[in-house]
């Protein structure tokens, strides 16, 4: 069974261990620590899923206003537990957490490009990036 919560507080080793089990860690900074850090500590919206052991197995890292938009930074499932919904809940608890009418963004990795039509994301052309 996979149990779902907000989590105020999360270690940058828990973080980096499941981006690295995720395959995320490929695009992340984990070879520097103070940056980890730092993302763990200002993402003001995190939701977890974890085992029936407490092990860290999905995120949600996000950025949010919670009214007008939320930034996913970071969504990423343990590989061994992809396909099996983690990742779509957690992304549903994170609309719960914001307003109904919230716009929620992410980058999607480049395997993961064609998920995201699926679960009702629309694709963005005018984004910009520096």
């Amino acid at each position: 069974m996979i149990h779902y919560r907000r989590e105020a507080k999360l270690s940058s080793e828990e973080f980096v261990d499941l981006l690295v089990r995720s395959t995320l860690a490929e695009r992340r900074p984990v070879d520097d620590p103070a940056r980890i850090s730092q993302m763990v500590e200002f993402g003001n919206l995190t939701i977890t899923a974890r085992d029936d052991a407490g092990i860290l197995v999905g995120i949600a890292r996000c950025v949010t206003d919670f009214s007008y938009c939320c930034y996913v930074s970071d969504l990423a499932v343990d590989a061994a537990f992809q396909r099996q919904g983690i990742g779509r809940a957690l992304l549903e608890r994170v609309k719960s957490s914001i307003h109904e009418k919230a716009f929620m963004f992410l980058q999607a990795a480049p395997a993961a490009a064609e998920y995201y039509p699926h679960i009702g994301f629309s694709k963005v052309e005018r984004m910009w990036r520096l």
